[in-house]
């Protein structure tokens, strides 16, 4: 096997744990700061037309003021539905509507409610750590499998090693980032 092969191989690994941290990036988006923001409302999925529909699917949301969300449905009669979607979420949101528009105020959060959230930024960031970490040990088994069936050499193994762990240890840093930057938002340190 060639270097080229390495590459490939480094590319997949780069390629599957950059997957992971989208998916931790979209995980902490839908957690509330205090702030409004319409990817809180990712995750809600009103009935509509006898089926789960994304919210962003059935009506247009803006940010009119710092602490509130407007929604707007294409279709009126999907109000109640959008208001029981988003008050059956574990948000802690309470949803109006005025015959229009549901405005969705965001209430300010306690410091136990931002210390509950900060834990379970902190969980998701573990999560996203593990599964680097497991795209690692997955390409560093491969490796070993080419060394052991003399499809590579020591060095071109010691080598990928260094490359794989190299890539890991980006990934890790950033995923850190990351709960550092939401943190800071929940707990203003």
């Amino acid at each position: 096997m060639d270097f080229n092969n390495l590459n490939g191989l480094a590319a997949a690994v780069k390629v599957r744990m950059d997957s992971t941290i989208e998916h931790v990036r979209h995980e902490m988006s839908g957690v509330r700061t205090g702030r409004a923001a319409t990817s809180l409302l990712d995750g809600i999925q009103p009935e509509a037309w006898g089926a789960r529909v994304p919210l962003n699917q059935v009506a247009t949301l803006s940010i009119p003021e710092p602490a509130m969300i407007v929604i707007t449905p294409f279709d009126p009669s999907l109000m109640g539905a959008i208001e029981k979607a988003i008050r059956a979420s574990d948000l802690g949101l309470n949803p109006s509507n005025d015959g229009k528009v549901v405005r969705v105020p965001i209430p300010p959060l306690t410091e136990d409610r931002r210390k509950e959230l900060s834990k379970h930024v902190h969980k998701l960031a573990e999560e996203g750590r593990n599964g680097v970490r497991l795209v690692r040990r997955d390409a560093n088994d491969r490796l070993k499998k080419l060394l052991k069936d003399s499809l590579i050499s020591e060095d071109e193994e010691r080598k990928g090693l260094d490359q794989v762990q190299k890539i890991t240890d980006e990934h890790v840093k950033l995923i850190d980032e990351l709960q550092r930057k939401k943190d800071q938002e929940l707990l203003g340190r």
